[in-house]
């Protein structure tokens, strides 16, 4: 048990120290990815476009820099600009989704990625905290694993 427990806590801070290392990199392929949804956004029930527009919505944003990357898509030739940019749903027609001047007063004009970004640096510090307590929690109990082999192989039992 003590063995499972050491491999699950050291699988745990490996995990750790190359999210910390590689962070930099993470923070790369999320916005290309990002770029990319945006590229293929549509209006059907892909999960992409249910992610851009989920990210759009609950942090008040628009676009991976800002609302105007949304001009390098096909879907802005069609529809303009998605309207979960919009700052008011019903103040957003289609017609000024499709004109950038008159869209960049009815939608969020912030991109996405600095917001997503800033967002899951200002939570790493619960995440540590809470980590670093599992882990704590996991080393009691490896120590105590510990104990009670050594207390049973001194007691050498009678096998029945």
């Amino acid at each position: 048990y003590a063995m499972l427990l050491s491999l699950i806590f050291l699988i745990v801070l490996v995990a750790a120290v190359v999210g910390f290392v590689f962070r930099h990199e993470i923070k790369t392929n999320f916005e290309s990815n990002l770029n990319l949804a945006l590229k293929d956004y549509n209006v059907t029930a892909d999960q992409h476009s249910e992610a851009v527009d989920t990210i759009q919505r609950t942090l008040h944003c628009c676009g991976v820099q800002n609302y105007s990357d949304w001009e390098r898509t096909e879907y802005f030739r069609q529809k303009g600009i998605p309207r979960s940019c919009c700052k008011s749903p019903d103040d957003c027609s289609e017609q000024d989704l499709k004109d950038p001047n008159k869209a960049k007063l009815k939608v969020f004009v912030d991109g996405c990625f600095f917001l997503v970004t800033s967002t899951m640096e200002s939570k790493m510090s619960i995440v540590a905290g809470i980590s670093f307590g599992i882990a704590c929690f996991q080393l009691i109990g490896i120590v105590l694993a510990c104990c009670l082999s050594r207390y049973i192989t001194n007691n050498q039992y009678e096998m029945v």
